[in-house]
Parts: C-alpha cells; structure tokens; sequence
C-alpha cells in the first residue's frame, strides 16, 4: 500500500515538534523561580542609588574671598547626585561652626542627623539639634532648617532656648544664621529666670567658652 504524503503537512509537522523541543528547553534552562529572582534582582538595582562620594572622619573650611566663614565637621559624608536634587547626607551627624572675619566664633549648630540641598542651598538638621550664639544663648529642638540664600534659619515645631539667665519654650522658631536676633513665634509655658546675680551658669553648648556679650532681646508679634 503506497501512503500518498504532502509536502504542506511533513513541514507543518516538524514545525511543531521544533516548538515542542524549545519550550522544553527553555523550562529547562529557566523554571519559573529563577525568572522571579531575575526581576527582583532588575528591580533592586533600578532602584537602588548609590553615593557618588563616601568619606569618613571627614573635615572642610568654607572660604570666601580668602576668609573662613564655616568648618564642618562629620564623622561620616555621602554625595548623591540625582538628577532632580542632588544632595549630601551626613547619617552620623554633623558640626557646623560660623566664623566672622576676625576668625571669631558667631554661632554653631550640631545635630545627629543632617542633609545639604545642593542645587536649593538649603540645609535640614534633625534628631537632637543644638544651635548656639556668642550671647550664650543655646537652642535645643529636633527638626531646624537653614536657607542659605536668604540667610534665614527657622522651623514651625518645638523649640527650647536656653540663656544665661531664663528659659523659653514655645513652637516655631526664626533667626539669621548669626542665630541672632532670634524670636519664637509662639511662646508657651512658664519663663524660668534665674535670680542669681553672681554670674551666668555654664553654657550648655557645644562650646562653653563662647563670651557673653550682651542679652537679646526676644521679638513676637
């Protein structure tokens, strides 16, 4: 008996049985877990950013026109550069001492957390925050927000400031980056003075031999 074949069906037929063997050697090759694995793996790196610069016990001086205006101080610094807001981290703290021109001590602020806005000129201390002046005046809070730009140092949430002689507390706080001519918006609770006239008490600060010069006056509407 002769079986009559068309050419149409045989090559139809090894089409398929090509098929059949590819898909059993990609399942082969890459079951379905491992495809998984593959795009969570996409997806960390995609997302991940890493610093552009990474530096420990780390140390500068801001200079303007030969003249020292800052020096930081960090025990950890990360660059990023986004391409929205690049920015530096210092996730361990940092210290920023303000110089006049005669080289003198005009305010500091320290904090255990802190961020630098690079492109907006605009720095973010959080977590433990104490800012001091020459007047001996000590500020504690948890979130302050400096604005280069505008010279403007400021935040709308709980704030103490310790001086020589008194004690305030209130919410929101504003003041040049000399931290000067400070006021609270919104003072709140008893002002604690202290009546001894023998001399202040130790400055709690990052420094305790800042002079006293001369009290400040406190400024609310």
């Amino acid at each position: 008996m002769v079986c009559n074949v068309k050419k149409g069906s045989l090559f139809q037929g090894a089409q398929r049985f090509f098929r059949f063997l590819t898909g059993i050697c990609l399942l082969y090759l890459f079951p379905a877990g491992c495809v998984n694995d593959i795009e969570k793996i996409k997806a960390f790196s995609s997302s991940e950013v890493l610093p552009t610069v990474h530096a420990e016990n780390f140390e500068t001086i801001y200079s303007d026109s030969g003249i020292i205006r800052f020096v930081l101080k960090t025990p950890e610094l990360k660059r990023f550069e986004t391409d929205e807001t690049p920015y530096i981290e210092f996730p361990q703290g940092v210290l920023l001492i303000k110089y006049n021109q005669n080289k003198e001590i005009v305010s500091s602020i320290s904090a255990r957390y802190a961020k630098q806005f690079v492109r907006e000129h605009r720095w973010e201390a959080k977590n433990d925050v104490v800012a001091t002046n020459n007047m001996g005046d000590t500020l504690r809070t948890e979130h302050l927000i400096w604005d280069e730009g505008t010279g403007r140092i400021y935040n709308n949430e709980f704030v103490k400031v310790i001086r020589p002689d008194q004690e305030i507390t209130g919410i929101g706080f504003e003041a040049d980056q000399n931290l000067a001519n400070w006021r609270i918006r919104k003072p709140r609770g008893p002002i604690y003075v202290r009546m001894n006239s023998e001399g202040p008490p130790p400055s709690d600060s990052v420094f305790n031999n800042l002079p006293v010069l001369r009290p400040v006056d406190i400024k609310n509407p």
